[in-house]
């Protein structure tokens, strides 16, 4: 029985209150009029819509397998936005975003992962360096976690740089089967040591139509950014077609990760 429904809200921003100039996209806090702080994560930044689909599917993919994910929602930013913000670069950036953009929910308080001072357990360290091998995400580094502990517990953000293939269309076929050998850089990978049990359970819950529900939570306008001649349910099919080939492949990717992994300890 599948728990996990796919389900996207839509919120309005109605303040931006502040970018976050860590990102190299220039994402922002800003309050939504469902009386909600998110970050906005803009179409208009340097990846463009590319970027907000990797960050839905592989966020969604994520939260279907248990994982902790802030919610991912949907926010349309007015075309007012850009007209009184002072600073060009961020002017430009709003203007470029007008209509739907992605937005993760603001967890105040929250604390940035630090390996040093925090351990993870085996099971869920595991279960995290699976994910990010099979959605290929090559940002969950000591250099950059992107994982925040919150109320004592470990959440995921920003996976805007996984499915890499999408940023060189016509490789994908080849890149399902890909290795990933970028996992050798993964910050958990020294304390994943269960990872086949971790494959083992994450094939229980992704499948095919899991896959395909998610996939169709992208837009059709973030879609239509795309500069290729393929209808919006050709493309969506090419992102379910990878996602489920790696799934069937994922000894592929699943040994890279435990050779690496011996390797490191």
């Amino acid at each position: 029985m599948q728990l996990y429904q796919p389900s996207i809200r839509t919120v309005n921003v109605i303040r931006y209150i502040t970018p976050l100039r860590e990102g190299g996209s220039l994402p922002a806090i800003a309050d939504a009029d469902d009386n909600f702080m998110y970050v906005i994560k803009f179409r208009g930044a340097g990846q463009g819509s590319k970027a907000l689909i990797a960050e839905l599917v592989a966020g969604e993919i994520a939260r279907a397998l248990g994982l902790k994910i802030p919610e991912i929602v949907f926010a349309n930013l007015d075309e007012a936005f850009g007209r009184t913000e002072p600073d060009e670069e961020i002017q430009d950036l709003l203007k470029g975003s007008e209509g739907l953009n992605l937005a993760l929910h603001y967890l105040s308080g929250s604390i940035m992962y630090d390996p040093l001072t925090t351990k993870i357990d085996l099971e869920l360290a595991s279960k995290i360096v699976w994910l990010d091998a099979f959605v290929s995400n090559v940002d969950r580094t000591v250099r950059n976690t992107n994982m925040l502990i919150w109320h004592k517990e470990l959440w995921l953000i920003d996976h805007g740089a996984s499915l890499f293939y999408h940023h060189s269309w016509e490789s994908f076929e080849k890149q399902a089967s890909n290795p990933f050998k970028q996992i050798k850089d993964h910050v958990l990978l020294k304390e994943a040591g269960d990872l086949q049990a971790a494959d083992t359970f994450c094939k229980t819950i992704l499948n095919k139509e899991l896959i395909e529900s998610i996939v169709s939570l992208i837009p059709d306008e973030w879609l239509m950014d795309e500069a290729l001649n393929e209808t919006l349910t050709e493309k969506r099919n090419v992102y379910a077609r990878f996602l489920t080939t790696r799934l069937a492949f994922s000894e592929i990717f699943l040994q890279e990760a435990t050779n690496a992994r011996e390797i490191l300890i």
